[in-house]
Order: C-alpha cells, then structure tokens, then sequence
C-alpha cells in the first residue's frame, strides 16, 4: 500500500509493481495534487555538491529517460507523455563575489563526474540571448532537464492501474494496523480496514504526520515556496533552467526564515517560471505579495527583456523538509513493514525514478544501485519529535 500519489509515491508504486507486487495506491485528494502539481518540473545535477544526493540525482537522471521510453511502449504514447526536455541548465554569477564559490562548486562536481562547463559571460549570451550583460561567471550544465510533473505521475499510475494495481483518490489514510507482534498489519481508511503487510508513506509534506499518525514520529515538515508564472512567450527568449548561485546555498540552509534566489525557465506551453522562495511557515498557504514582488524583481535581474511581461498567475506549496537535507528512503526500525520516501524537500520530482527504484530493491532484497544507507531511516536528525 503506497499512501500518496505525488510524483514519488507514483514512482515507487511503479517500480514495486514492475517487480511483480501487488500494488494499491491512496491519497486523500486527487492524484499529484499537492507538492507535485506545485512543482517546476526540474531534474537536476546542477545544484547538489558531492556526496549521497548527488549519487542518487545522478541515478535518478539516467534513469527518467530510459523510464519514460518504457512506459510508452507499455502504455503507448499518449499513455506517457511527460514532456521531457534535456535541455540543460545555466548558473550564473552576477557580483564578484560569487565567482570563486561558483567555481569551486563547479570544480567539485567535475571531480566526481558531472559535466559542470564554465562558459565566459558572451557564451553564456550564446546559449541565453536575452540574459542580462551583468555576469562575473556562468557554468553550463548539459545534463539538466525538465519533464511535467503532473503528467509523469500520471503515467507512472497509469502503469501501475494496467499491472493489475488500483490508484484511489479521495481515501484519507486515518491510522497504520499492527499484528500481534507489532508489525504492519493493514491501514485504517475512511472507507475502512485495508489489509496489507506493507505500507509506503509517501506524504511529502505531510509524511511527518502520517508517521505520528503510526506512533512513529519522523522530522519531516513543510517547507513553504512560491512561483510566478507568465504569459506565453516567443519560443527562444527563454531556453532552459537559469538560476543565480546563490540558489545553491537557500536550498542546503536550513534557516527558517525567507529566503528567495533567482531561478527562470521556460516550458513547453512558452510561459516563463519564476521562483524561487523558501520559508518554514507550517501550512498556511496563503500567498504573500511582497515575496512574489521580490521574485518578480530579482528575476529582471537575470532577464530585463521581461521587464512588462504579463504575470498569469502565481502559486504556493510545500515541499518536505529534512533537517539533514537528505531524503528519508527505507524500512522504519520501530515499525516492521512501514517504509518512508520523504523528505526530498525541492528536489523530490527530480530524484523520484530513482528513489522508486531504490525503494524497490530494498523491498524485494535486491541490490540496489545507490547506496542506501545516507537515506536510512534511522538516523539520528529524523528520530526527533517533529
């Protein structure tokens, strides 16, 4: 039983069923309604130092394109359409003192095998015309891509419904069951019992809840963010994923208060995204001007020419957050037959192929391709009361 049909919960439900489990999928709303419909869609080496994240990115990466190919010859075409674009990725530096940590980050990467390629400021206008003049460094990262997150987690659904397996919208999950010697035994729904000696609690943001929920407390909380979107725009002002270094550095913080960094890319449709925003708020979703305001500002920054451009429409949502800043992949110790993927936080549409993937093999005894360990459950940041 996978509860929550975000793009994680769908990636692990798919490749539990590719390895020949018998799968039901839950969720309390509709499918990738929560923190995936609110995602950008980025699947990313680019902002990830060495080290487990990374090592799982990169698995993750080499993993969509060959998945995506897969589902549509088992569901044809249509079936499986996640708008996947390889098209790269661009960091810059706009101030003198970003340079050298630009670089070194780039220089890191490189070490372990990430194709991190410093490109001079009229480079970087080649790849990116309508950039901003006011560059001090840029790196081109290949390997970054885009796919639309809702649609893949759609697909992933869609295979595990034609391997036999059901996906039911609309089920609150109220409690996890436990057999005499305290094991999984089945879940509590609002429709009643459901017997199952495995469950996945795939919640994002609230798996931290879930978890109390099962007598289990897990630190994973909501991480608040916000997007801009445009209107559509001529195809070419804007190419790939664009962001400041200083994106970096929000996302490893664990700072609670606001922090924005200037991140712009276009999609397939010709709107323009604009974030990004990170705040530790709990759950209150409303969405808050002033930091739309300095998104919108930082981001003509990067990109004058959107100087006038229509705004469509802005959204919020949360993303699950790990004081370690590592995701939450594997059997709970303190309740055989709970497993977690969690925790991704901003990263979790990205690493999903391979988080499914590693999950899998931890469930089926099989020996995974990333190391698992980083990711346990045990940890000691995690085993705090959230």
């Amino acid at each position: 039983m996978v509860v929550g049909a975000g793009v994680v919960g769908a990636a692990c439900a798919e490749a539990l069923s590719a390895a020949g489990l018998c799968v039901h999928v839950l969720d309390r709303g509709p499918v990738a309604c929560g923190t995936t419909a609110a995602g950008e869609g980025n699947v990313l080496v680019s902002d990830k130092a060495p080290g487990p994240e990374l090592d799982l990115a990169r698995d993750s990466r080499r993993r969509w394109p060959g998945l995506l190919a897969a589902l549509g010859e088992e569901l044809g075409p249509c079936g499986a359409e996640a708008e996947w674009e390889a098209k790269g990725g661009l960091v810059v530096a706009t101030t003198r003192e970003a340079v050298a940590p630009l670089a070194a980050f780039a220089d890191a990467q490189r070490a372990v095998g990430v194709r991190a390629d410093p490109v001079s400021s009229g480079q970087a206008r080649e790849l990116e015309p309508y950039l901003t003049r006011d560059l001090t460094a840029a790196v081109h990262y290949p390997e970054d891509a885009q796919l639309q997150p809702v649609l893949a987690a759609t697909a992933l659904l869609a295979a595990v419904r034609a391997r036999g397996g059901e996906v039911c919208s609309g089920v609150p999950v109220r409690g996890v069951l436990r057999d005499g010697a305290g094991a999984v035994r089945g879940v509590r729904t609002a429709r009643g019992v459901i017997p199952c000696p495995v469950v996945v609690n795939a919640c994002g943001p609230w798996s931290g809840r879930f978890a109390a929920a099962a007598g289990v407390p897990l630190a994973v909380l909501p991480r608040r963010g916000m997007v801009l979107v445009t209107g559509p725009l001529p195809a070419g002002v804007v190419r790939r994923k664009v962001y400041d270094a200083d994106y970096v550095g929000a996302v490893a913080s664990g700072d609670a208060d606001l922090q924005t960094s200037t991140v712009v890319e276009s999609t397939r449709a010709g709107t323009v995204l604009i974030g990004s925003s990170r705040e530790r708020v709990g759950f209150d979703d409303r969405l808050r001007t002033e930091v739309l305001g300095v998104l919108a500002r930082k981001a003509l920054g990067l990109f004058p020419v959107l100087e006038g451009v229509p705004v469509m429409r802005a959204y919020g949502g949360f993303r699950p957050y790990a004081p370690d800043h590592l995701p939450v992949i594997g059997e709970d110790p303190r309740l055989p037959g709970l497993w977690h993927a969690t925790g991704h936080e901003g990263a979790g549409i990205g690493l999903a192929a391979g988080t499914g993937r590693l999950l899998a093999d931890l469930c089926t005894g099989e020996r995974p391709a990333v190391d698992p360990e980083p990711f346990r459950v045990g940890r000691p940041a995690l085993m705090q009361e959230a």
